[in-house]
């Protein structure tokens, strides 16, 4: 993507269109645009490209890599927007993780959880925003807990004094028809709810991190209050 004005007006354009689509789909299952959060998905794309994003107004930022991550948050500055993590997170890097991100998305293990919980008090930062990403679509290249164990990991995280259990996240498989993906996300409401109602989230409602720039519109109809949007606003990614 081109830089400079010709870039942030073609992105002031497709950010338009996206949160244009979000109330459209808000409006299609009773929704207020209120309940669902753009997180504007930067991978790959140079620190530039993210400091247009911000001047327009983006205000969470998604990345998947700890090391990419750290680059753009030492251009551009930890406060000039919330980060998420929300790709795997190897334990090797999950201190560095807990100094750079304010929310992570891919807590996919009770032993991940301990680790996080444990540099989170090492680095006397604040409690720190998890959700547990559960793995539906069972491919073998994407993590995630298995249903079988989502509450176990979920009264895990709860009893962990430096992590808030936030809400359920997934990577559903690829469809090229959006429509094939809507019961993965209609699944994931379903484990939310369920926990919800074992009281796992306290007073909250738990959140849903699903839906992608292919799919989104479908995950908002199912209850997303979290969508991560990269090539709708940014175009394919750069190498």
């Amino acid at each position: 993507m081109s830089q400079g004005r010709e870039g942030i007006t073609g992105l002031a354009k497709r950010l338009e269109m996206v949160r244009q689509r979000i109330a459209a789909a808000a409006r299609r299952s009773h929704r207020s645009t209120d309940e669902i959060t753009l997180l504007a998905v930067t991978k790959t794309h140079p620190a530039d490209t993210v400091r247009n994003a911000l001047a327009l107004g983006v205000a969470e930022l998604g990345e998947n890599r700890v090391q990419e991550a750290e680059s753009k948050i030492e251009a551009l500055g930890h406060g000039a927007a919330r980060w998420h993590l929300i790709g795997h997170l190897q334990a090797n890097k999950a201190r560095r993780a807990v100094k750079l991100f304010d929310v992570i998305h891919s807590v996919d293990s009770a032993a991940l959880a301990a680790r996080l919980d444990r540099h989170c008090a090492e680095e006397a930062r604040e409690p720190l925003p998890v959700f547990l990403q559960v793995d539906l679509g069972e491919e073998p290249t994407k993590s995630g807990v298995d249903i079988s164990e989502l509450t176990g990991l979920a009264q895990t995280v709860r009893d962990c004094h430096h992590l808030q259990l936030t809400g359920l996240m997934t990577l559903p498989p690829f469809c090229s028809e959006a429509e094939e993906v809507r019961p993965y996300f209609k699944k994931l409401a379903q484990l939310r709810d369920s926990l919800q109602a074992q009281g796992l989230f306290g007073d909250q409602q738990g959140q849903l991190s699903m839906g992608m720039s292919h799919d989104f519109e479908i995950a908002i109809e199912e209850g997303a209050t979290i969508v991560r949007i990269g090539t709708a606003l940014f175009g394919e990614r750069e190498p």
